[in-house]
């Protein structure tokens, strides 16, 4: 019996559960699942609009956490390297002093996304103001700020794998497009 093929973005995940995600694919319910469990697009479209989010969640969980100066959209991020975002601290020296300049880049691609996961992409990256390392106080903090934040990211992992797939295929209805 031949290996089945791995699942790029749930390889982490049990066996049981990819497993399931097979079955999905197999039976050509998986956008639908999707689709149902995620039927809305988030109106999260700009860069501004999209500091303005994250700002109100960092205000809302982590008011004394460093500031951030820079939260935009990046059509360049590569989503299997930095998987869903990425959080830099840039330093420069000004004048005398070393400066560090926050940034939090989410993938363009997300700007199609389900309003759930955009909330989990930036949870994730506001948790790294405060924990640098994926470890278990990173993913408290993340839980702290959205309590379903690991059946947020296992979905979205699914959501990638499920666009992934489409994109091999002939064109399909993305289910985040309506």
């Amino acid at each position: 019996m031949p290996e089945p093929a791995p699942l790029r973005y749930l390889q982490a995940y049990p066996l049981a559960l990819q497993d399931k995600v097979r079955q999905l694919i197999a039976s050509d319910r998986l956008g639908e699942q999707l689709a149902a469990r995620y039927p809305l697009r988030h109106a999260v479209q700009s860069d501004r609009a999209l500091y303005a989010y994250t700002m109100e969640l960092k205000q809302q969980h982590l008011k004394h956490a460093p500031g951030i100066d820079k939260v935009l959209y990046d059509s360049r991020l590569d989503v299997v390297r930095h998987a869903l975002g990425l959080h830099t601290a840039i330093s420069r020296v000004q004048g005398g002093r070393l400066k560090a300049k926050k940034e939090i880049r989410v993938a363009a691609l997300f700007k199609a996304a389900a309003p759930e996961f955009l909330r989990m992409i930036v949870v994730h990256e506001l948790a790294h103001l405060k924990e640098l390392e994926h470890n278990k106080a990173f993913y408290q903090l993340c839980r702290y700020m959205l309590p379903d934040y690991h059946q947020l990211e296992f979905d979205l992992r699914t959501y990638l794998t499920w666009r992934e797939l489409a994109s091999s295929r002939e064109p399909l209805l993305d289910p985040q497009r309506e």
